[in-house]
């Protein structure tokens, strides 16, 4: 019976992931109305990735966003600009950077999938709040499960200019801190909200760090959020560098099913 069981939870859940929906692109104010606070975070005009507004003055993005993907020399705060619900040139606002927390325990240097994927996130802490009325923060949510529905808002290479929009895509597999999900992200995806889409307005429950193959097919992973990003948030608010050590959790076997993961950050040359 177990093994029954077993047969058609696969069955089922293959033509879920078969169902994922495709990109839509943000083209008008009206395709992107409710997604405002998503935005591109620019780098001295070279890189940008994706983030997320969760207060009108902090931006969710992956730690990895902050260092130069070649020299891995960190971006100083004054050559980083956010650009909340950017498309075709104009933005809902423009704001540059006071300053910048990595989480401690991420390591971009490191060969170890462990240390550069579980702790791949950061906050980006504006000059000034956004506070316009349009632009709305979204609200953080526990982590997803196995077999979950929900949704990227993301820039890429190719889509440099709008954000798009991929509203099913599904959890395919969670451990220790990280989410391997069905997601389509390609490079400047990297630090895009990962949104569970099951509960009223759309909840951010983890960032894009990676993209990579899983058990024969292409995923994204992204960064668990959890205590990490309660404990970065009190560094923000507290203006310290005070960091409570949290415990990632068991992610060797899936790490030994990711292979290759690449980070995703966009090219502006």
């Amino acid at each position: 019976m177990r093994k029954l069981l077993t047969i058609l939870f696969l069955a089922v859940f293959a033509g879920q992931a078969m169902a994922d929906s495709q990109l839509k692109r943000f083209r008008t104010g009206d395709d992107s109305r409710g997604w405002e606070a998503v935005g591109r975070l620019d780098f001295d005009g070279e890189s940008f990735c994706t983030g997320a507004l969760i207060t009108p003055s902090l931006v969710l993005t992956a730690a990895h966003c902050i260092y130069d993907i070649d020299s891995h020399k960190r971006h100083a705060p004054e050559v980083i600009t956010f650009r909340a619900g950017f498309r075709n040139g104009h933005a809902q606002a423009y704001r540059d950077v006071r300053r910048v927390f990595v989480h401690p325990e991420f390591s971009i240097n490191s060969a170890n999938k462990k240390a550069r994927l579980t702790r791949d996130i950061a906050l980006v802490e504006l000059d000034r709040p956004v506070r316009n009325g349009t632009v709305v923060p979204f609200e953080i949510a526990p982590t997803a499960k196995n077999g979950e529905t929900v949704g990227v808002v993301s820039y890429a290479l190719d889509r440099s200019q709008a954000a798009s929009l991929q509203e099913t895509c599904h959890v395919l597999a969670r451990q220790g801190g990280v989410l391997v999900t069905s997601c389509d992200v390609d490079f400047g995806s990297s630090g895009a909200p990962i949104f569970s889409m099951t509960d009223g307005r759309p909840k951010i429950v983890s960032v894009v760090s990676a993209k990579a193959q899983f058990r024969g097919r292409k995923v994204s992973v992204g960064t668990a959020l959890g205590d990490a990003l309660e404990h970065l948030m009190k560094m923000a608010s507290s203006e310290t560098t005070y960091f409570k050590k949290a415990d990632a959790g068991q992610f060797n076997s899936l790490a030994d099913e990711l292979s290759a993961p690449v980070y995703v950050v966009g090219s502006s040359k």
